[in-house]
């Protein structure tokens, strides 16, 4: 039996190929390291921003309801929004949310949808590359421009088409058309998205089968990224709810409990610009009611996208 050659190393000095042991234990990287915490602690102060957020509303709106005055009965069930002489009805303000943002909605959605479908396909690369910037200026236009158009533009000429008699200066129809306008940008960005996502296969095996360019977008393409295009539609109606300085110019500076969109009305968004901005004590109930109606707009836009998450995982498409 031959024995071990001399001079070699020992079993526990070498490799299996007769080489030197490697050390493959994970030596510490410190950047690496650095890295890793500065992600960590920027996840965390998002999370903490929004737990502060929750907490200081949670707070100040039961400094609200702690009030003799104030009970759910009346905020929930009244339809007279005046604080200062016990009127705690919040439908006012939220009749002309919803109003505005459904007139939003019907503006943003179908426009909004057609040029993510143009954009996606059928637009040649020379008009994608003019498009899309429009869009991109269109989303970078400070909100208050947008206010002021709507003010100075937009209800002129809802007047001049319907009359004077029909359309007040200050109504929640120019604010909602102007803000789905702000929002078009948003939905077409998503849903374009959602569609160039869909694999160029399903739209080749479309074509295949003799179906032509606008029957492969309506029965293919847009089912297969169904989850992603009504994820941009509740994102873009919580985007429509939360504006506020278009409505806070343009639809009124007054609760009024109306379900006329030609009428002046004020939002909960613009309540609570108007409120907060005028000479009110701290502790005074008209201060502590804008937490309130804070809280519910949080609430509200909260369950808007819990809802978006969903609908995106009930119904995405998965493919290989």
């Amino acid at each position: 039996m031959r024995g071990p050659v001399s001079g070699a190393e020992s079993s526990d000095d070498t490799a299996l190929g007769g080489g030197p042991r490697v050390d493959l234990r994970r030596k510490p990287r410190v950047a690496e390291s650095v890295v890793h915490g500065f992600l960590f602690l920027c996840g965390a102060i998002s999370v903490l921003t929004t737990l502060g957020i929750v907490y200081v509303l949670g707070r100040e709106s039961l400094l609200f309801f702690a009030n003799e005055e104030v009970n759910l009965l009346k905020f929930f069930g009244g339809t007279e929004w005046q604080p200062a002489i016990g009127k705690f009805g919040i439908w006012p303000l939220v009749t002309a949310t919803l109003m505005a943002s459904l007139i939003a909605m019907a503006v943003a959605l179908p426009l909004g949808l057609c040029i993510a479908i143009y954009l996606s396909e059928y637009a040649p690369q020379r008009t994608r590359s003019i498009l899309k910037p429009i869009l991109e200026v269109l989303a970078g236009i400070p909100t208050v421009v947008y206010g002021y158009f709507a003010l100075t533009f937009m209800t002129p000429l809802l007047r001049g088409i319907l009359g004077r008699d029909v359309v007040e200066i200050y109504n929640t129809a120019s604010a909602g058309i102007v803000i789905g306008i702000l929002v078009i940008p948003l939905v077409s960005s998503m849903s374009e998205d959602a569609l160039n996502a869909v694999p160029s296969s399903l739209r080749q095996a479309s074509y295949g089968l003799g179906a032509t360019r606008l029957e492969t977008v309506v029965r293919i393409v847009l089912p297969a990224a169904l989850s992603g295009v009504a994820a941009a539609f509740i994102v873009a109606i919580s985007r429509a709810i939360g504006e506020t300085m278009i409505v806070a110019i343009a639809a009124g500076a007054g609760p009024n409990f109306t379900f006329s969109p030609f009428r002046a009305a004020e939002t909960m968004t613009g309540h609570i610009v108007r409120i907060s901005g005028g000479d009110l004590s701290y502790d005074s109930i008209d201060y502590n009611s804008i937490f309130a109606i804070g809280l519910l707009l949080f609430l509200l836009t909260l369950s808007l996208n819990v809802l978006s998450q969903w609908i995106v995982r009930r119904f995405r498409e998965e493919y290989e």
